[in-house]
């Protein structure tokens, strides 16, 4: 498939999170296009699980079934009360309420190609081998295959990682905190006997990680950034490392991938700019721990997703599109700042040694565990929306609705008004937003935006045009 002339939208960068705001815009008919500068999907570690409340989302457009069964010894443990995540390499964390989901457990490669077949399936040209070097309003160069060309798009959407061009080029502040640790992670094979032990392990030098699958490692050194943060990790250096944090001399035979990382920790100082916006990674970056970037991506490219659409056809109330920042900033930053805290708590020294002794004893009371485990999922703050029901901002829980469910009702499209009244009352009023919300007889009340996240509700329909107006524009 050729590049054409121009688009509604441009997504730049074709990880997971680009490829699902791709297929969210191509769902409400967008002339969208994928532009990725490597020719081939990458195949390096990063997260190995996409998070709770994006597995939520994923239910709600019918791809779930599309990853692989959880192990069975996975969900024993879930079942158990053993513990389901870490704080700091704590792992103590054991969930709370409102985490109503199973994470979906694939490695990122396979997520990003599951994500792809589902993008492409739906119309979006995905074209790799197409790297950003210039922009200038609607205006993209792109160069491919050696020779350059201009595109122009109506919006362009930053999605290509921590270094993006796109908010180079466009602009955009970065704010936050320089690294003061090197990281690294690989896929390795290591020499038997192996000296080093099962799981998280802080040491007198770092935090050493072997596990959870049989080739995982990862290493946490504090000595300050790499001095050489894109030269290729090598066996002879993650070999090192895994020496100088075990204390042990472990044998590395050889490396299957690996990667750097530090703690560098960052935020747009807004996530749009006119016609560019940003989502995922090249709108924050934070260690990490807990798996939380690709899960705050993809809850990036939920909310900006159908707003972008609604901008593109016209009908979009007046500021919605500013609404994403307006929603998203918070949540980065509450991840960014726990990230933080995470290092502050791995440091190996006998102060953090004896913080740690007491953060493990808190963790042991229902509340601040249920806390931790709500904010190391993004799912500790609502979004600001005037309503006075009790889930106003938050993804709705999945429930029956008539014959079926509701995230299978939620896969079409557009809004959804739940209708309770026993006159249809409901779903006349929401009848003037024909083509942007549709109406289903309901156990209650409630109007749910795109992203499935509630926006109104009431034992009365007072309020529901003033909601059905503030997110789907005039009637």
């Amino acid at each position: 498939m050729e590049l054409k002339h121009s688009y509604e939208a441009i997504v730049v960068g074709a990880g997971p999170v680009g490829l699902f705001l791709a297929a969210e815009l191509r769902r409400y008919g967008v002339d969208v296009v994928v532009l990725e500068r490597l020719a081939e999907p990458s195949q390096q570690i990063k997260a190995g699980s996409v998070g709770p409340s994006s597995a939520e989302v994923f239910d709600q457009r019918g791809l779930l079934e599309r990853f692989p069964s959880p192990d069975p010894a996975v969900l024993a443990a879930v079942g158990s009360g053993r513990p389901l995540g870490h704080f700091a390499g704590l792992w103590l964390l054991r969930g709370a309420p409102e985490l109503r989901t199973m994470p979906v457990f694939a490695q990122q490669p396979q997520v990003e190609a599951v994500l792809e077949s589902y993008a492409r399936e739906l119309g979006v040209p995905v074209l790799r081998g197409y790297e950003v070097t210039g922009l200038a309003g609607e205006r993209v160069e792109v160069t491919h295959a050696g020779s350059a060309t201009t595109v122009t798009g109506r919006f362009v959407v930053g999605c290509d990682g921590g270094r993006s061009t796109v908010r180079r080029l466009a602009g955009f502040g970065f704010e936050g905190t320089p690294a003061t640790i090197t990281g690294r992670q690989a896929l390795v094979d290591i020499a038997e006997p192996n000296p080093l032990a099962k799981g998280w392990n802080r040491t007198g030098t770092g935090m050493i990680v072997d596990g959870p699958g049989p080739q995982r490692v990862l290493t946490v050194e504090f000595d300050g950034p790499p001095a050489d943060r894109d030269r290729p990790l090598d066996r002879a250096e993650i070999e090192a490392s895994l020496r100088r944090v075990s204390g042990t001399d472990v044998v590395v035979e050889s490396l299957v991938t690996g990667t750097r990382w530090t703690d560098n920790t960052r935020l747009a100082t807004t996530y749009r700019r006119g016609g560019v916006l940003l989502a995922g990674d090249a709108a924050h970056v934070h260690p990490p721990f807990g798996g939380q970037g690709l899960n705050l991506g993809f809850q990036d490219a939920a909310n900006l997703g159908w707003k972008l659409a609604a901008t593109i056809a016209g009908w979009a109330p007046e500021g919605l599109l500013d609404t994403y920042g307006d929603e998203r900033a918070p949540v980065a930053a509450a991840a960014l700042a726990n990230t933080r805290a995470q290092i502050a708590l791995m440091r190996p020294d006998p102060q953090t040694s004896a913080l740690r002794e007491l953060f493990a004893d808190l963790l042991a009371y229902d509340e601040p565990n249920a806390h931790l485990s709500r904010l190391m999922t993004g799912v500790d703050r609502p979004y600001p929306i005037a309503s006075d029901h009790p889930a106003a901002g938050r993804v709705v829980a999945d429930r029956p609705v008539g014959s079926s469910r509701l995230y299978e009702l939620l896969r079409a499209p557009g809004g959804l008004l739940l209708d309770a009244t026993p006159d249809g009352a409901g779903a006349r009023a929401a009848s003037a937003w024909a083509g942007r919300v549709s109406a289903v007889p309901g156990p209650e009340n409630l109007l749910i935006r795109p992203d499935g996240v509630v926006a109104w509700g009431g034992a009365t329909l007072d309020g529901l045009d003033k909601a059905l107006e503030t997110w789907f524009g005039r009637p």
